[in-house]
């Protein structure tokens, strides 16, 4: 009996101290101290002065644009810290230790993609000393915000360091262009991995699948306005919310930086607006800027070495190293190799070893060029900044006060040698197609100076960039440039509005960026033309009347519109939330359109509830009716089910911009955010303090001037020193 007592306390141990050697291996370990005193400390070292103007929108001013970059940083925490933490977490790879299973797969991405390990090579020699002096100023702006605001701040962030900021920035870029839609296709045998891919998308990007980041930009010189002035708009659709949403701010050093426009949260510059004599609007396009190549590889299981000009090659292997948050303060600890080729990252696939190729890889100076696009003087030095393609992606609008405007399609398109299918998946073992650089900037599509006065862009072809005698002709750029040409609603209509008008007024400028018409051309209604013509549908009597709804209708989602509701539910349902035919849960014409009829019959209790009711901008207490829908210029998206009633937008318009040099010299500016700039602050008088006007299509004019922003100063503050 004894030794059965014996037995069972020894094994009561064992048991008891393998437990507990569990928990201690599963304990997620504590964060290292952050040092407030150091923080504040280093914050010393530089002085800004923050003005919040009648609206809270920060005005930054300083000595040095290092100043600035500290001020910014702390206007900006101060309204949206907690998105903050997202993208820092984010870039150094860590999500799944906050957002548990479901950000492994990013942090495994993120480290294997090697945006941090680039950094660290390159940050002193890639980097200007001015630029990473800014960076240094940003990351003290934000650790001082979190000294002072220790409880709003989570240990595990900080400190900050510039190195974050540049990932911010290097890690973020390639999503623009897609690269995440790429990765996915390779992996569509892999649920859990494509999930992932997804989820990147809808928690990071708060994009969700089948909503896109689109844009509008256009410019008009003195020789198309009617008073001959210069006119910019900038019109970014973004998400309402998140790590890719619009904070607006104004910047003034006296060296020479003075911009106001939108920012990231995370972004020390300007990313697009104006300074005193130029601007810039940048719209996503998505050129061909990823390759695949299939891997032979000397063991599928554990490979070492992948077949390369006749020979073996040794695979570059990593580790990424991250915890996956399991409950309460355990998290699983997770080691996992990462694979690098001369091509760039490898992945193991359902269907083999695959090799990514990816603009941007190893790119680290994203950042660089903003500066420098910030503190150019004029068109020259612009361009100058804009040949770094340092930036892959975008297309970009730009304005000045000297009456130039041009269109850029922007990429940094690889230099593909080797005969090749590039729309396939290349073989891995050719060293011919490994890419080659980078092409020159001149070889990308651009206008610049048309004859026609005017330049416009809404994510469509660059050959209707401006007039068809100014614009770029498809036949002179081949296939393997790698430019992706897709025609949108809002492409149409700049063309029908800004290209059919030879002398545009003010008002007219502003008016066709609120248009809210779908062109004949359009997807939609070419889808409703064709099923008013289908006789296997209008010979339905049960969807006669959603038929003559759809026939009285316009093509206007203004919110009096009788018909909109119906049309673009249907056109959701058949063409997918972007209506481009991608995406479509119910592509067959007829019960896309008896789910349309059934989900507003749900829902209003009729088929033409006027479109203010069903398409609303929520905010707080505010529930607001609003024109447009998806990819009209006005532009407003919504996931809702409508058959539970009326929608929310959560992406579109967001901040937008016009900017106007008169032919006096003077400039003019005008503004507004679709909510405030109180991001997080519910309690703020700026969290939905331009909502009204949003919702109104009217402006609000920021005060440049010193004494006239003093005079409607809400806040007068330097931090760390008052």
């Amino acid at each position: 009996m004894n030794t059965l007592k014996r037995i069972l306390v020894l094994f009561g141990a064992a048991a008891s101290a393998a437990l507990i050697a569990g928990a201690l291996y599963l304990m997620t370990p504590a964060p290292a101290r952050f040092d407030r005193a150091a923080a504040v400390a280093a914050a010393m070292a530089y002085d800004a002065r923050i003005i919040r103007d009648k609206w809270g929108v920060p005005h930054i001013y300083g000595e040095r644009d290092a100043d600035v970059a500290f001020g910014l940083a702390y206007a900006h925490a101060e309204d949206d810290w907690k998105t903050f933490e997202e993208v820092l977490l984010f870039s150094r790879g860590r999500l799944a230790q906050r957002n548990g299973r479901a950000g492994a797969v990013t942090d495994y991405l993120v480290a294997a993609l090697g945006a941090n390990e680039a950094i660290a090579r390159k940050y002193e020699t890639d980097l200007s000393r001015r630029t990473r002096d800014l960076l240094s100023g940003y990351a003290a702006g934000l650790n001082l915000y979190c000294a002072e605001k220790k409880k709003r701040c989570a240990a595990s962030v900080l400190p900050v360091t510039p190195q974050d900021v540049v990932s911010g920035f290097a890690s973020r870029t390639p999503f623009f262009y897609g690269l995440e839609d790429e990765l996915k296709k390779i992996f569509e045998d892999d649920a859990e991995r494509a999930a992932g891919l997804d989820w990147l998308k809808t928690a990071f990007l708060r994009i969700d699948d089948g909503v896109e980041l689109g844009s509008n930009a256009m410019a008009v010189s003195p020789a198309r306005s009617s008073d001959g002035a210069t006119r910019l708009m900038v019109n970014s659709h973004q998400p309402f919310t998140g790590p890719v949403a619009w904070y607006e701010a104004r910047v003034k050093s006296n060296e020479g930086w003075d911009m106001i426009g939108g920012v990231f949260p995370g972004s020390p510059v300007i990313l697009h607006g104006v300074g005193p004599d130029q601007g810039w609007a940048f719209t996503v396009n998505k050129p061909d800027l990823v390759d695949v190549y299939a891997l032979e590889v000397d063991d599928p299981d554990r490979p070492t070495k992948y077949r390369y000009a006749g020979g073996w090659r040794e695979f570059e292997i990593g580790q990424a190293k991250f915890r996956v948050k399991l409950w309460g303060p355990f998290s699983l600890p997770v080691s996992r190799a990462t694979y690098r080729t001369v091509h760039g990252p490898a992945f193991r696939t359902p269907k083999g070893w695959r090799a990514v190729a990816f603009a941007g890889d190893g790119e680290i100076r994203a950042v660089e060029q903003w500066r420098r696009m910030n503190k150019a003087k004029n068109f020259e030095e612009w361009v100058r900044a804009m040949t770094m393609q340092a930036i892959p992606s975008f297309n970009v609008v730009f304005a000045d006060r000297a009456g130039a405007i041009a269109y850029f399609y922007n990429m940094a398109a690889p230099v593909r040698a080797g005969a090749w299918d590039w729309s396939t998946i290349a073989p891995g073992d050719r060293a011919d197609l490994v890419w080659r650089g980078v092409q020159p900037f001149a070889v990308n599509p651009r206008v610049v100076n048309p004859a026609s006065g005017y330049v416009v862009n809404a994510n469509n072809e660059p050959w209707n960039a401006s007039a068809p005698a100014d614009s770029p002709r498809a036949e002179d750029f081949p296939d393997h440039l790698g430019v992706r040409a897709h025609s949108t609603n809002r492409g149409l209509r700049e063309q029908e509005l800004y290209g059919a008008d030879a002398s545009i007024s003010a008002e007219e400028f502003v008016a066709y960026k609120f248009d809210d018409a779908y062109a004949q051309g359009s997807n939609l209604r070419k889808l409703i033309a064709a099923t008013l013509a289908d006789p296997a549908i209008t010979g339905d009597a049960a969807l006669a009347p959603a038929l003559d709804v759809l026939r009285a209708w316009n093509g206007s989602a203004r919110r009096d519109s009788r018909g909109a509701a119906l049309a673009i539910s249907f056109g959701r349902n058949a063409l997918g939330l972007l209506l481009d035919g991608v995406g479509a849960q119910t592509p067959d014409p007829k019960a896309a359109l008896e789910k349309a009829a059934g989900d507003l019959i749900a829902g209003f209790g009729r088929l033409d509830p006027e479109w203010g009711a069903v398409n609303r901008l929520v905010r707080g207490d505010l529930d607001l009716p609003v024109d447009g829908g998806p990819d009209t210029l006005r532009a407003i998206y919504s996931l809702s089910d409508y058959s539970k009633g009326a929608g929310e937008a959560i992406a579109g318009d967001t901040y937008i911009m016009l900017a106007e040099w008169t032919p006096d010299g003077m400039r003019r500016l005008r503004t507004v955010h679709q909510f405030g700039a109180a991001t997080l602050d519910a309690s703020s008088p700026h969290y939905a303090d331009q909502a009204r006007l949003f919702a109104a299509e009217r402006w609000k004019t920021p005060a440049m001037d010193l004494r006239m922003l003093e005079a409607q100063a809400t806040r007068d503050y330097r931090p760390g020193r008052d």
